[in-house]
């Protein structure tokens, strides 16, 4: 109730107008896009990224598990000496965090804390930006915030340094960010080459679909000595219509119709290509094919899986750094007047080292020829088993 704005906020002009950016998209169309995202025109690309990403199965699930991959960390204040004012620092920082408010400015329904904040700030994996208007909120001696998420589409780069639109059509620079008012993400930007292989992806996906169309079913014919237009006729009519195909004919005695088969009698190629494009993103997305395109006659996960961890630790950092540097800082500032934070917030990794290492003395172990119980080695590193129906079971 005595809550008093230190910031204020001031909401841009969104546009919440709903339209599928990638309808009838063409390589020209994506091309001319990612031209003008590389020259800091980024509202045509986003528009399509965010297309791509809740369209496609497999992108939709790689940037969930990417993302949820660091939102579901533990975190942490460490300290970064051991003063009583360092502890007051630590004190401040946890109290902050666990009180913040996230947003979204164009879906009012989306409210959560700090793992929707991580969730959110982690678009910039695919959208390369992630863009939050901060307000500071001064409660008693505490501070609490409130993180509000811009859509990319209302910021332009023309200069090298974001700046917001007023509208998405706007032409002119954008205006200057204030740091203390605003938190960027900066990430991979993987959309870029992701975009590229969802249009060439679709392409085919296309084909494959009405190839199955038109040769997914037999055709109907059906022969009679019924004259046209007769009772009789018309029976055998109805009859070739209810079959249900959408190919059929009824023909008179002594006509016949050639049919011209257009399917292939070997492997089709849409198939190959489709997953080829799959197995790509993937591996972008997650470091190695963790997924089960790997193929038939695979089992469980790759032998690359070490590579996924990698990029969850660098995306942990990044997530934990960019926080130190725009909201820690800040926090600290307003509370205690110190310009140096002397604790810091920090995304807890799990101890995959401790892991990697068991997993060397196991394999040298079953060189020796001790061979491990499968059972309570899948229940240590919580790895599903295989059951007789082929479907995973999970240990406790």
């Amino acid at each position: 109730m005595n809550a008093t704005a230190i910031k204020p906020i001031v909401s841009g002009s969104a546009s919440r107008t709903r339209f599928n950016a990638i309808k009838n998209l063409r390589p020209e169309g994506l091309s001319q896009a990612l031209d003008a995202f590389e020259n800091g025109r980024l509202g045509a690309a986003s528009r399509m990224f965010e297309e791509m990403i809740r369209r496609d199965d497999i992108l939709c699930g790689l940037n969930l598990k990417r993302k949820k991959s660091v939102s579901r960390l533990e975190s942490e204040i460490v300290l970064l000496e051991n003063t009583p004012r360092a502890e007051a620092h630590r004190e401040a920082l946890k109290n902050f965090y666990a009180t913040i408010e996230v947003r979204n400015l164009c879906d009012a329904n989306l409210r959560g804390g700090l793992r929707m904040l991580l969730s959110q700030m982690m678009d910039c994996v695919g959208f390369r930006y992630s863009v939050h208007k901060i307000e500071f909120m001064q409660e008693g001696s505490a501070i609490r915030g409130i993180f509000e998420q811009y859509p990319l589409w209302l910021f332009e780069n023309t200069s090298g340094k974001l700046k917001l639109l007023e509208s998405e059509i706007q032409n002119t620079p954008g205006k200057e960010l204030d740091e203390n008012e605003w938190l960027v993400s900066v990430g991979d930007g993987l959309m870029l080459a992701s975009s590229i292989a969802f249009l060439f992806k679709q392409l085919p996906l296309k084909d494959w679909l009405i190839y199955c169309e038109r040769n997914g079913m037999p055709g109907i014919k059906a022969k009679t000595d019924a004259f046209p237009g007769s009772p009789e006729w018309e029976s055998a009519c109805d009859a070739v219509r209810d079959f249900g195909a959408e190919f059929h004919a009824v023909l008179s005695e002594g006509t016949d119709i050639e049919a011209i088969d257009v399917s292939t009698s070997g492997e089709l190629p849409y198939p190959a290509l489709i997953e080829r494009i799959d197995r790509m993103m993937t591996a972008l997305w997650r470091g190695s094919d963790l997924s089960t395109l790997s193929g038939t006659d695979k089992v469980g996960a790759s032998v690359q899986w070490y590579e996924g961890i990698l990029i969850e630790e660098d995306d942990a950092v990044n997530i934990s750094d960019t926080l130190n540097r725009q909201v820690d800082a800040q926090v600290i500032k307003m509370i205690f007047g110190d310009d140096k934070p002397l604790a810091k917030f920090r995304l807890k990794l799990p101890d995959y080292e401790t892991h990697k290492f068991e997993l060397e003395i196991i394999e040298r172990l079953t060189k020796l020829g001790l061979k491990p119980d499968p059972i309570e080695l899948a229940r240590k590193f919580a790895y599903p088993l295989k059951s007789e129906e082929g479907k995973d079971e999970a240990l406790d």
